[in-house]
């Protein structure tokens, strides 16, 4: 009996030790920050302004993209890997349909200061939206909002807040609790995650348009996340179906992607360009 309580408490102490090292190392999990910016849109071949944007004491580094005859405006908030050096294939696509791009890194990230957390994200995503709205006079019809895997979290929250003229969201979680409970079933994820951004209870406060974007193949955040913020969407929504894993579904399944992107964007935005008076298009 002595023996078994012995065990008994090990497991007891083994379980309690593992809980705290996932206390402990649930930033580094969920923001696992790049700090390297390794190229910058002028590389490829586009001009861009380099932005220092005060949030609170920090700074948050950005990068304005414009296109030309832009009918638009992407907020680009991206992944939790990496910085905004690393989505410069996801720039070109939205420059490519007629949209300026505005992509932020968090703090802690690339060059922004501070370190990076939910109510961090928030706070970016915000000072962003200022940036455009007030600094710049940007409609918020004319702002679409991207938000790619953790991107999704401060995306959902300032749409819930604003009105945008369209919401995007790929490779979304409902949260980050239930991603967390998937994946560690043993532990007691509820008590220990602190950056919960939970899409599911703010999802159905976003009254513009959106379109869900998800692979059937996602190894990290399963599809069912995706299928569940769609139903849980206002109308007008649309759910964008691609293939390949979640750090490369939208490359693999490029031109479904791209033609899915521009069958949402395309009825919302005007296109800036004209046909002449008279031109039949032959």
């Amino acid at each position: 009996m002595d023996a078994m309580l012995f065990v008994l408490k090990l497991v007891l102490l083994a379980y309690a030790g593992l809980v705290l090292l996932g206390c402990l190392a649930q930033r580094r999990v969920i923001f696992p920050a790049g700090a390297v910016v390794w190229c910058t849109p002028q590389d490829a071949g586009w001009s861009y302004e380099d932005l220092s944007v005060p949030v609170g004491d920090e700074m948050t580094r950005a990068w304005f993209i414009p296109a030309a005859d832009s009918r638009g405006v992407v907020l680009f908030s991206h992944g939790n890997a990496g910085t905004m050096s690393d989505r410069i294939d996801s720039i070109e696509v939205f420059r490519s349909l007629g949209f300026d791009v505005l992509i932020y890194d968090y703090g802690g990230y690339g060059n922004s200061t501070g370190k990076p957390g939910e109510q961090r994200c928030y706070e970016d995503i915000r000072a962003m939206w200022g940036l455009l709205t007030e600094e710049r006079g940007v409609a918020a019809s004319r702002i679409v909002l991207f938000g790619r895997s953790l991107g999704s979290g401060p995306s959902v929250d300032l749409a819930a807040e604003t009105r945008p003229g369209a919401v995007i969201l790929e490779s979304a979680f409902l949260s980050t609790v239930a991603v967390g409970k998937e994946t560690f079933p043993f532990l007691p994820i509820g008590l220990m995650v602190r950056h919960r951004f939970d899409n599911k209870s703010k999802i159905g406060r976003v009254s513009t348009p959106v379109l869900v974007i998800h692979s059937s193949d996602d190894e990290i955040i399963p599809f069912h996340h995706g299928r569940k913020l769609y139903e849980l969407a206002n109308e007008p929504k649309s759910l964008l179906k691609i293939d390949g894993g979640h750090n490369e579904g939208y490359f693999l399944s490029h031109d479904r992607y791209v033609a899915g992107l521009s069958a949402f964007l395309d009825p919302l935005f005007e296109s800036t360009t004209r046909e002449a008076p008279g031109d039949d298009g032959e």
